[in-house]
């Protein structure tokens, strides 16, 4: 709408000067309404990651002899409280808990009256305070407020890293606390949580501050459920074998935290899979462990148990899969540790089939050839019924070997040659295995890999006890994968030869319990996790080379 228009309306028209105003007026009101009505909504902008600012500690923090029941922290915003039950505690703990409320823009604390005199107070308030409306928390605030003339001013600071991997993450590891519990009255494993606690900067650094003498317990926990108790076996704990007593600041502490080993043994996970083999999954991997049908005890004799390298689980197979339901004894080194009933039911139906796998996709090479498994028990692979093509024509000059140390797995050597197309076939009933299962019909076409990417390193150890049994590891440069692992008794030096080019990193870990594999700590036994050095540079493998390095690993 035009405003002069408007205007030239009311001029060639005689109305009084109060009804021109009148009318001008709701014009003018009019426009202002379409206008606002025409304005475009935000597009937005970067998101709020900032946390609430604090103004105002009334009374002032670090008060001696205070005497206040209402304590007021006033904001920058409006705030409000997340999961406050989990995340405040007051140290040292009162048997009724203060009352928090938040009022606006400020946190209202209203104190018990059973307050004892001469102490000093320390109220943590964790990750449960932040800004209304992205949720961020203020991170390592405390208040502390002494009742007496004297404030705790002691302090243990320090930095924590992952026992496994030697450093700290703080993608992954930035919600790891520190705890420190009087041994008086030790509750990382009870009821009742930590009250002293404090959480690592983006370097795993931290410091915990207005602490009285006593004698203390120090954990690194990155837990599940926030309730900084260690309760669930997929925390991860770290601590010191000692107690410290604390009489003066106590720095670079160095608190290194891992998967333990639950408490109590259980099975974690069965099921019947659609092929129908049985899985069980332990909690924790075994020494030694064995497995055996104690019903139907008929099924017993024909099966077949088929453990994962870690021993933290297994498959069973069965000649058929008609039971009701089946129970299982779980052993460890002789000791039997539990049972575990299975139901299956009746309106289950399998699809049981021997899959062969091939180590190949599109390329083959002359180290390794072709492997053919399986994850039921081979029984016979047919020769006549795997067949080789080099450019359309059939060979069958080819060789099908078992494996000479793993049961379940063949090799197929041919002397393969460049710029030639080749097709496997394994027909159908190649393979059977020891129940008459048998397999589809599988095709995989490749070519060779000349790029001969293959060479030769050894490596000579120094400083390695004699003493100690040793697991030496090859992973790739982004540590995701095990490429190789060798063990080593009384022994200094590993050779890999005829190795895929790259680059790797080395890992050396201290077997010290001589069961094959790195074991986390065991905080209910006080055992440390086992120590492990890595390389500090990557190694880079050499396609037709031949190296030599030696190393001497120094373990914390």
């Amino acid at each position: 709408m035009n405003i002069s228009v408007i205007f030239q309306y009311f001029k060639n028209n005689k109305f009084s000067l109060i009804n021109n105003s009148f009318i001008i007026l709701v014009v003018l009101v009019s426009l202002s309404l379409m206008r606002c009505a025409n304005m475009q909504t935000p597009t937005g902008g970067p998101k709020d990651s900032i946390p609430p600012k604090l103004l105002a500690e009334l009374p002032a923090n670090l008060t001696r002899n205070f005497k206040a029941k209402i304590i007021e922290l006033q904001f920058d915003e409006y705030i409000k409280l997340n999961n406050y039950q989990k995340e405040f505690s007051i140290s040292p703990d009162v048997e009724k808990q203060p009352d928090y409320k938040v009022k606006k823009k400020s946190l209202i604390i209203t104190l018990p009256d059973s307050l004892e005199n001469n102490t000093t107070y320390t109220i943590n308030f964790g990750k449960g305070l932040v800004d209304f409306n992205e949720g961020n928390p203020i991170i390592n605030y405390n208040y502390v407020f002494a009742t007496g003339p004297e404030l705790d001013s002691l302090s243990i600071s320090g930095s924590v890293k992952n026992a496994y991997t030697k450093t700290f993450d703080p993608k992954e590891d930035l919600s790891v606390r520190v705890l420190l519990i009087p041994t008086r009255q030790d509750t990382i494993f009870g009821k009742k949580k930590a009250n002293i606690f404090t959480s690592v900067d983006s370097s795993g650094n931290f410091i915990l501050k207005n602490l009285r003498e006593d004698t203390y317990r120090i954990y690194a926990l990155k837990e599940e459920n926030n309730d900084r108790i260690y309760n669930n076996p997929d925390e991860l704990i770290g601590f010191l074998a000692d107690s410290i007593v604390l009489k003066e600041d106590i720095k670079d502490i160095k608190i290194e935290y891992s998967k333990g080993k639950p408490k109590d043994f259980r099975v974690s996970e069965k099921r019947i899979q659609k092929d129908s083999r049985i899985a069980l999954k332990f909690n924790q991997p075994l020494d030694s462990p064995s497995v055996r049908i104690i019903f139907p005890e008929d099924l017993q004799k024909d099966a077949l148990y088929s453990y994962a390298s870690s021993n933290d689980s297994l498959h069973i197979v069965l000649p058929k899969v008609d039971f009701d339901s089946i129970k299982f004894e779980i052993s460890d080194k002789s000791n039997v540790l539990d049972t575990t009933l299975l139901r299956r039911s009746k309106n289950d139906k399998y699809d049981r089939e021997l899959k062969p796998r091939l180590n190949i996709t599109n390329k083959v090479d002359k180290i390794n050839h072709i492997t053919i498994t399986s994850d039921f028990p081979i029984a016979n692979i047919d020769k006549e019924k795997l067949i080789l093509k080099e450019d359309t024509i059939s060979r069958r000059n080819f060789q099908l070997q078992k494996d000479t140390t793993e049961a379940n797995l063949y090799h197929v050597r041919f002397n393969w040659k460049p710029k030639k197309n080749y097709e496997f076939i394994i027909e159908e009933k190649a393979i059977s295995s020891i129940f008459n299962d048998t397999n589809k019909e599988l095709i995989t076409t490749f070519t060779l890999d000349e790029t001969e990417n293959f060479g030769d390193i050894k490596f000579t150890i120094n400083s390695l006890d004699s003493n100690v049994n040793y697991i030496v590891q090859l992973m790739d440069d982004k540590m995701d994968k095990v490429i190789d692992s060798k063990y080593i008794i009384n022994s200094s030096e590993i050779r890999y030869n005829k190795f895929p080019g790259g680059k790797y990193i080395l890992r050396i870990i201290k077997d010290l319990n001589n069961n094959k594999r790195w074991d986390g700590a065991n905080v209910f036994q006080k055992i440390q996790a086992e120590p492990i050095w890595y390389l500090d540079k990557p190694i880079t493998i050499r396609a037709n080379w031949e190296q030599s390095e030696t190393i001497t690993p120094k373990f914390d």
